[in-house]
């Protein structure tokens, strides 16, 4: 299955093909004159029986000072650093693909669940006055934030009329998750599920080793409303391109989510994960189109439609020291 995006076919998905011309820059576009608004329109699920349906393996969460914990995630990845933890699995540092697995899944977590240092860390910034109101309506717990945010350019704070996505902020960074599965339905019209668990497990008689059979990609964003980082395929995999989707650290973790933290650790360990240290910029509407897309699938995906809350980071005592 191939998980990469190549930027330079953005063009060509776009709805009003004449509304767009490519620059010398490959990935980018430029908007002329008669450009009107994309509108991602939906394409009716398909019916039948969906074989994934109800596979997810139930496994607790578990103490974090339980001497059997594995290496935990999300964890620092920046350059260099590696947890504490004693960990014998070893991560796949090949592209998913090449190792049998595809793509189970698609969703994100407001703000990071990782810290790249100088990318997304302590010092990001974001659109402050939403998240305060979001803080106080009690939403979903926000990691850090990338650095790019500048409430003086417009493409950081002009509205976006989401169609797809749901509770979704221009200039907000999102970190997006890909599960990825030896396990799934690869290939079928089955293949993307939610919960994710589905399909990481839809075939589970053929699990043998959590390491290598299951991955998650992870990338780091923020939302922009600019085309002119409009990418087609989100929903396929992590953006794979020139300096894009190169600088990856690799090492076995856990899922996250908030239902776990630094004393309520996940027994779904260990898995492979491979993260991007650097943040990037693309369009609402490659957010919207990839939200069109996962409603078109045959698993409703509705309840990955909107962004999930952040773990806390993973303190080094249970992260892997397996980091490369």
């Amino acid at each position: 299955m191939k998980n990469s995006t190549i930027l330079g076919l953005a063009f060509l998905a776009l709805t009003k093909k004449e509304c767009y011309v490519e620059s010398k820059k490959v990935g980018k576009s430029s908007k002329s004159s008669k450009c009107t608004k994309k509108d991602f329109s939906v394409a009716k699920p398909p019916t039948g029986r969906n074989q994934c349906e109800g596979k997810r393996i139930d496994i607790p969460n578990i103490d974090c000072t339980d001497p059997g914990v594995s290496g935990q995630s999300g964890s620092d990845v920046s350059v260099g650093y590696t947890g504490n933890l004693s960990e014998d699995a070893v991560p796949l540092t090949v592209p998913y693909f090449k190792a049998g697995l595809c793509p189970v899944n698609v969703h994100w977590h407001l703000g990071t669940e990782h810290r790249s240092d100088g990318q997304y860390d302590e010092d990001g910034v974001g659109p402050t006055e939403i998240d305060h109101r979001r803080q106080l309506a009690g939403k979903v717990r926000k990691g850090f934030q990338c650095k790019y945010y500048d409430d003086s350019i417009k493409m950081y704070t002009t509205h976006y009329d989401w169609k797809h996505c749901e509770d979704m902020e221009v200039g907000q960074t999102y970190e997006v998750h890909w599960p990825h599965s030896a396990l799934g339905a690869c290939g079928t019209i089955n293949q993307y599920q939610t919960p994710f668990y589905d399909g990481v497990f839809c075939r589970p008689k053929l699990l043998k080793d959590t390491a290598s059979q299951i991955g998650v990609q992870a990338q780091v964003f923020t939302i922009v409303n600019d085309d002119s980082y409009y990418y087609p395929d989100l929903m396929r995999g992590m953006i794979v391109d020139g300096q894009v989707g190169r600088d990856i650290t690799y090492y076995t973790g856990s899922t996250t989510g908030t239902t776990r933290n630094n004393e309520v650790c996940s027994g779904y360990a260990p898995i492979t994960w491979q993260v991007d240290r650097t943040c990037h910029l693309v369009s609402a509407s490659t957010f919207d189109k990839m939200c069109a897309d996962m409603k078109s699938q045959r698993d409703d995906m509705h309840d990955d439609l909107h962004p999930h809350g952040s773990r806390e980071l993973v303190d080094d005592s249970i992260t892997s020291d397996n980091h490369q």
